[in-house]
């Protein structure tokens, strides 16, 4: 009889509250780890190495409804939209626009070389000014000002 009881309470117990879902993958704290140059800069002209220092080793904290971090990642509002790009249309169709002045630049293999695999990457738009890109679900890539930053999860 005590065993049918505790049975019952455990069934009990797990039926009492509403499921709680899990946060998306993107949700948590995100430092910014290492910053290229980016392939569509103009080689004659240096990009901004005050803002890739001020940024280096900052953190970009994606909550459900603020992202809070250094400027240009803070917004009080975002409106998070999960989508898949294609290589093409990585860093606002930054590889399309390459490939557009010159058809050698192919942007599957400019992908492939900040890490994306396959004809679709999963992309984080946030309704603000930057989208994330993901390499997976721990490694993020966002393109600024002739930079791209790449982002690693803690």
């Amino acid at each position: 009889m005590k065993f049918t009881r505790t049975i019952c309470l455990f069934a009990w117990l797990g039926t009492a509250g509403p499921a709680v879902a899990a946060d998306p993958f993107y949700i948590g704290s995100w430092t910014l780890t290492t910053a290229v140059v980016a392939p569509w800069a103009d080689p004659h002209r240096k990009p901004d190495d005050a803002e890739r220092a001020r940024l280096m080793g900052k953190t970009v904290v994606l909550k459900a409804r603020e992202i809070s971090g250094p400027r240009p990642f803070a917004c009080a509002r975002p409106q998070y939209k999960v989508t898949d790009y294609g290589p093409d249309m990585l860093f606002q169709g930054a590889f399309d626009e390459m490939q557009r002045a010159d058809k050698k630049a192919d942007p599957k293999a400019l992908a492939a070389s900040f890490g994306f695999a396959g004809a679709r990457i999963r992309t984080l738009e946030t309704g603000c000014e930057i989208d994330v890109h993901f390499v997976d679900d721990a490694t993020a890539e966002i393109g600024l000002n002739d930079y791209v930053y790449t982002l690693k999860k803690r």
